[in-house]
């Protein structure tokens, strides 16, 4: 059975991130407090993540590769979405793909979105590159990390 293999050097758009953020804060009542909408946001925030692991946890014979990843400095497109360069390397005898969540934070540590993007085909001994985005407006300072990548 063939390993999955996401589409090539695109990131993949986690639209329950803002289906459950416009929901989330979208459905105030006259009785929603600030911080009931708050809450509503941060579970919006907690299921994008989910659902970021759950594309990972799909892909068959992988294994952990966080550590051969690293992302460059965020930027913000003219849209206002937040971008990063993430670069994969090979350190196997063959030619892998790398699957890499990656998570946009505030200056203080707070989740902002989460996105995957998988580096196709990254030949023996040598590196990848592809770029992630961020799947809706972010503005501040935002930071970019690894939490998790899958090479297979």
């Amino acid at each position: 059975m063939p390993a999955h293999r996401p589409r090539r050097r695109t990131t993949t758009p986690l639209l329950v991130t803002a289906i459950l953020a416009v929901t989330a804060l979208t459905s105030c009542s006259d009785d929603d407090t600030p911080a009931s909408v708050a809450t509503k946001a941060a579970s919006a925030y907690a299921s994008a993540t989910a659902e970021a692991g759950r594309q990972l946890d799909e892909i068959k014979g992988g294994i952990d590769a966080k550590s051969s990843v690293r992302l460059g400095d965020p930027t913000t497109d003219s849209d206002g979405r937040a971008s990063v360069e993430v670069t994969a390397e090979n350190t196997t005898d063959s030619t892998k793909s790398f699957a890499v969540q990656v998570n946009f934070k505030d200056e203080n540590g707070n989740l902002l979105d989460a996105s995957v993007v998988t580096v196709s085909d990254v030949a023996a001994n040598k590196s990848g590159k592809a770029t992630v985005r961020s799947t809706r407006d972010l503005s501040g300072d935002v930071r970019a990390e690894v939490e998790r990548a899958v090479r297979y």
